[in-house]
Order: C-alpha cells, then structure tokens, then sequence
C-alpha cells in the first residue's frame, strides 16, 4: 500500500461521478466483461458517456431497482462483471433481498453502487438521504463494502471493486468533493489510509467527514492535541490492525461518518475494540435520526457532521482518556505499595 496525502484540501475541480464514469470506460476498453446497469438515473450517475462508448454493453432497466439486480446477477454468472447504480437508499433498502440472494449468496461477482450518501442527498430529502445502507450491506456475509472520499480514491476502489471478485457495495458522491489524495497514490482492500500522524487521539473517518476531519486535526494542533487521521475508506472488512494499533498508540478514538452511528463506521470501530483493546470513544455521526430536505451545509450542521463537532468529540474522549489513565495509575500506585509492604514483613499477605 503507498497512499500519497495531497498537500492542500481545498475543493477539487472534478465530479466524483465524472471519475467513476471515465474509469469505467477506461475498465471497458481494457475489458469486455465489463458491463453498466442503471435504474433510470444514468444522467444522474453520469454514466450516459459509458452508454455512448459501449451502447450493447450499457443496460437502463428502468424503474425497478430489484430487477436491475436479478440481471445482474444474471449477467455475472455469465462470466461479465455488472456494475449497477441507483440512489443509495434504493439500493440499500429497496434490492436488498435481490443483493443478498442472487449476488452475494449466490457468490456472485456485481459491483452495486449507491449514489448520494447520507447528507449529500441534500433537496431530495428523507425518502432519499441513506443513514443506514452502510449498516444495511454491512450484515450481508462476505460483502465488502466501501465508500471513497474523493476523486482519487473514488477511481481507485472502482478498479479494485473490477479486479477483486465477489459483491461489493460502494457508495458514490456524485458532485466535486476536497481533495485528499495524490493521483499516484495506491489502495489495499481491508486496510485504513494514514492521512496524518498523531500521538494524542485518532479520529477514523469515512467518506464525507474525511476532510472535516482533516480540517479537526487542524485546529486541534493549535491547542496542542496530536491527533491521527485515518481515512477507513472499507468499512467491511474492517482494517481492525489499524484500529487496535491506533488505540493502543493513542489512548482514545473518535469516530466521524455520515451515516447512523448505528451499524455504521463507530458501531464497527467500537465492537472491534471491545473485543481487541478498550479505550473511550465517541462517535460523530447521525444519532439515530431520519433525513431531511436542505442543502448541505445546512444538513451538517442540523445533524453534527462538521470539523467542529469532531473537535468537540476529541476534547470529550481526552477528557476521559485523562480519567481512564488516572485510575489506572491508582491502580499501579496501589499494586507498588501493597509489594513493598509485603517485602517489608514475614507475615503472609493474602489479597
């Protein structure tokens, strides 16, 4: 793995979905096998350049999302590799059964890409705002699931989602998003990207709240708090070395997604570390809480997907991070005394 941090994180210049596009007609020409599926949202999803490059290997199956993945099932036991798109929330929710039946339990090879994560839904509202399909794809066996950040990485993990078999679900911002990589920069399934070191606390983002974070750690240095920053770009399978090694290099964790803290990114973080290797942590994300219509800054502020929310989550965690140590150094302190009070006598101590 060699991952490249762009030296500036100001806003890039290129549509997320105009990356995807350009890489799956650059895949196409490379391989035959490679087919498109869309549910009436091509222009949507910016597909309508690969329709124009590969018109019989391009399928618009209308309306009916569940159908959509029924064929492409079909087309994979074939021996092609189907990429399909709808809005995440259809995708998710609406073909779930048809995601778990004919392509994951079937040990299919598609590649289901739902646009418009969480708040970047924005004017489509809650019918449409998916806070849950990371959770919902995340239960299905042998899924992988991930979301990029960028217009890099969103041209890196579509070529690994063609080169890796099996059924992948991969969320896809569609608009222009900050810049975090470097073009030459080079992913791993199942492995987090470092963005920037720390020593102090480690903030484990995905997705949109990747630069919010990188923005956090920022301010956070001003006040002289070292934070980390990961970029867990796969949730599933979980890089749960990087999690464990954070924890115990670090102390505390903040996780940051947009995405219901439920089933999500910190649910995973938290379980990993419950079982690995305990230490505080809090979570920056939806709160269990329907979508709604806005644009979206004014949806990061309504549900705390921002730099200042995470910097706020940082300074809770140190804070108990501060009190977890203090209890532990009692402990020790106490452990030292009892020893020398036993070296100090003949009796016979029992404890």
């Amino acid at each position: 793995m060699s991952v490249k941090v762009a030296a500036n994180h100001g806003m890039g210049d290129k549509e997320l979905r105009k990356e995807f596009c350009e890489t799956l007609i650059a895949m196409a020409q490379e391989d035959e096998r490679v087919v498109v599926l869309d549910a009436d949202l091509m222009n949507a999803a910016g597909t309508k350049p690969f329709r124009a490059a590969f018109p019989e290997r391009t399928f618009d199956c209308g309306v009916q999302e569940a159908n959509m993945i029924g064929v492409a099932a079909g087309l994979s036991s074939r021996g092609f590799i189907p990429f399909t798109h709808t809005f995440g929330p259809f995708a998710a929710r609406r073909a779930c059964d048809q995601i778990f039946m004919s392509c994951a339990y079937a040990k299919q090879n598609v590649k289901v890409v739902g646009s418009d994560p969480g708040i970047t839904a924005a004017l489509n509202g809650g019918t449409h705002m998916p806070f849950e399909d990371l959770g919902i794809m995340s239960t299905i066996p042998e899924m992988t699931v991930v979301e990029p950040c960028d217009a890099v990485s969103v041209g890196k993990v579509t070529r690994l989602a063609k080169e890796t078999y099996g059924t992948w679900y991969m969320r896809l911002h569609r608009k222009p998003a900050p810049v975090i990589y470097e073009a030459d920069s080079e992913f791993t399934v199942g492995k987090a990207n470092l963005l920037r070191a720390g020593t102090d606390v480690t903030i484990i983002a995905m997705g949109y709240l990747v630069a919010e974070a990188l923005k956090a750690a920022e301010e956070l240095e001003k006040e002289g708090i070292s934070a980390r920053v990961l970029d867990m770009w796969c949730l599933k399978p979980l890089d749960v070395e990087a999690v464990l090694t954070a924890a115990k290099e670090t102390g505390a964790i903040v996780t940051a997604e947009n995405h219901n803290v439920k089933n999500g990114l910190g649910s995973a973080v938290a379980s990993a570390l419950a079982l690995g290797h305990p230490v505080p942590v809090e979570m920056v994300g939806v709160q269990d809480e329907f979508g709604e219509v806005g644009q979206v800054p004014y949806l990061a502020e309504r549900f705390h997907l921002t730099a200042d929310e995470i910097v706020d989550k940082t300074k809770r965690v140190m804070s108990r991070k501060v009190t977890r140590h203090t209890w532990e150094k009692i402990s020790n302190d106490l452990a030292t005394a009892i020893n020398e009070l036993r070296s100090c006598t003949n009796d016979v101590w029992t404890f």
